[in-house]
């Protein structure tokens, strides 16, 4: 059964993020805990703290204080939806998020999604209001079995470096 469901989590970023990582919706279990990633079967701290060669973060603390360190912001594009559990697939009624504050705060070098929903929903709503591109990342969901987290960090760490060229990265 589809609920109407309104994004429960705030942006992180502050005035030094230098990149943007938007998801599509947070699933029930990110609900759950009030932040993002929150399933254990998503890939995206492993990945994200492979790309960067650090121990993933395993607490919100610890995962709040590697985005600030590594100048990452996250959040989603949309802001409230119809949605059955964590389905993707099933989302309607969508209303993005505005991520205007978040441009006119931080220092965004590039803006990346997470996943092919993330991106259509980025594309319709928000590249329009924001004029900028967004680079699609393969999604760290477990429902992405084709994509191994080796793989994953490579393609991810290869994006990333891409926009932070001054940076090191794998």
């Amino acid at each position: 059964m589809k609920n109407h469901i309104i994004h429960p989590i705030p942006p992180f970023y502050d005035e030094n993020s230098n990149i943007l990582i938007l998801g599509s919706f947070p699933s029930v279990k990110s609900r759950e805990q009030l932040f993002f990633y929150g399933h254990p079967q998503n890939r995206f701290w492993k990945v994200i703290a492979s790309v960067f060669e650090t121990d993933k973060p395993e607490t919100i603390p610890e995962k709040k204080a590697f985005l600030t360190e590594h100048h990452i912001a996250l959040w989603d594009v949309i802001g409230s939806c119809d949605i059955e559990g964590s389905s993707d697939s099933s989302i309607e009624n969508v209303v993005a998020n505005d991520i205007s504050p978040i441009l006119k705060k931080a220092k965004i070098r590039g803006v990346f999604v997470n996943g092919k929903t993330a991106e259509k929903y980025y594309i319709k709503y928000m590249e329009p209001k924001t004029g900028i591109k967004a680079i699609c990342l393969p999604s760290t969901s477990p429902a992405n079995a084709a994509w191994s987290v080796e793989r994953l960090v490579k393609q991810w760490g290869k994006e990333i470096a891409g926009v932070l060229s001054d940076r090191k990265f794998l």
